[in-house]
């Protein structure tokens, strides 16, 4: 279940990530809190090599729906072109995700007009859990986008969204609508909203730390030495 959340305070602490932190930092974080695989699978990539992406989820679940027509379904949400998708992206809000799973590799979750219109919307980026297409422009695109590569076949007469803003599961992890989502060049990681608070203030502590260190192992301090004395690494 989605809590309640500030959009002020989003806003503060999602710049303030973007600026200072990194996924791996907030990974540390997250194995310390006994949370070990909050990381999304590796073969997610940005699309723009230096993207960096914070929202809260917008989660989108699609199916394989290979139908020689739309009328060969008894459900009216796969028999029509993308199912619900249309809807679930223009329900996007500001400083949200729309991250999608649950189709198979046969086809492109996201391209360039879903881009121009989450943009629109004020949306924080995209993760889907598959190819994307329309790679020139969604690269020239200054919303991120995070995908396995590029692929240009479409998902209208393939997949369909069957719902949106429900609990998803991409790899080993499980990810409620509202739970942050933190991407860069090191991959996408899953911030649950119960230990949201926690993670990002230990983050900015640890990273803190880790320039401490950067530091005096620059000035020639051993590892060994490094460790025993800052307890980080």
């Amino acid at each position: 279940m989605q809590r309640q959340h500030d959009p002020a305070r989003d806003k503060e602490r999602f710049a303030a990530a973007k600026q200072q932190l990194h996924t791996n930092v907030v990974g540390d974080i997250l194995d310390s809190l006994g949370l070990y695989d909050q990381f999304l699978r590796p073969e997610l990539r940005p699309v723009q090599h230096d993207a960096v992406l914070i929202g809260r989820a917008m989660t989108v679940l699609e199916i394989d729906a290979p139908f020689a027509s739309f009328e060969d379904a008894h459900n009216a949400t796969v028999a029509q072109p993308f199912g619900m998708m249309f809807e679930a992206l223009d329900s996007l809000k500001e400083n949200e995700v729309y991250v999608c799973t649950g189709a198979s590799p046969r086809f492109a979750l996201w391209g360039e007009l879903m881009s121009t219109r989450a943009a629109v919307l004020g949306a924080a980026g995209a993760v889907v859990d598959g190819y994307s297409r329309d790679t020139r422009a969604v690269a020239n695109h200054p919303f991120p986008v995070f995908s396995h590569g590029s692929y240009g076949q479409d998902q209208g007469a393939r997949g369909k969204v069957v719902d949106y803003r429900v609990p998803i599961r991409m790899g080993n992890v499980w990810i409620n609508p509202g739970d942050i989502i933190f991407g860069d060049i090191d991959g996408v990681l899953v911030v649950p909203q119960q230990v949201e608070d926690e993670v990002f203030a230990k983050a900015m502590e640890k990273v803190s730390g880790e320039n401490v260190v950067r530091n005096a192992l620059a000035a020639g301090l051993s590892t060994v030495e490094a460790y025993k004395h800052y307890g980080i690494m």
